[in-house]
């Protein structure tokens, strides 16, 4: 079923539309991103974000729901379901389309590199997990959802293990795709 996915994506995607969702990265990136990265310090009363970190434990989950305050928490949970929507999915089509359209120009059709184009599904999905476990900690705040915020940092750094390896293997697909279009010997002549 995998090899079928990533078959199917990597048949479908045209170099115009992993051009546009890296432009359209590049333009998020530039655009939103500095301004919610600006609010969402704002409203976090410098006690840091889940999103933004590596790993934290759960008591520092709760300790962010604390130090935010109602204003804050709700700020959270609001960006969560408007911003943090959109970031996955831009930041996920441009990888799933970049790896794809390049790993078909590098890789052969057995590859397994060709599977890698899948990575950043895992790491949209791994994302939204984050998100909803977050909210509801910081919704239910004062009360205590220790599941959540057992699972919230563990969610998180899958999270950011499965956007390094994305960027990883668009890295190598791009390096790949490059040297087969150079000529044979490496002659420019």
């Amino acid at each position: 079923m995998l090899r079928r996915s990533s078959s199917w994506v990597t048949r479908h995607t045209p170099g115009w539309l992993a051009l546009l969702a890296f432009l359209v990265f590049l333009a998020f990136t530039a655009t939103v991103l500095p301004r919610q990265a600006a609010s969402a310090a704002e409203a976090g009363a410098g006690a840091g974000s889940p999103d933004t970190s590596f790993f934290y434990s759960p008591s520092e989950l709760v300790g962010m729901a604390e130090a935010y305050g109602p204003a804050g928490r709700q700020a959270y949970v609001r960006a969560r379901f408007t911003f943090d929507v959109a970031w996955p999915l831009v930041y996920g089509l441009f990888l799933l389309t970049s790896i794809s359209w390049l790993g078909r120009r590098g890789f052969a059709p057995g590859s397994r590199w060709r599977l890698g184009n899948l990575v950043p599904l895992g790491a949209v999905a791994f994302d939204v997990l984050e998100n909803l476990s977050t909210s509801v900690v910081m919704i239910r705040y004062p009360l205590s959802t220790p599941v959540l915020a057992g699972l919230a940092p563990w969610f998180t750094a899958v999270k950011w293990i499965l956007v390094g390896v994305s960027f990883l293997v668009l890295g190598v697909s791009a390096c790949v795709a490059l040297v087969r279009r150079l000529p044979a010997g490496g002659n420019t002549a």
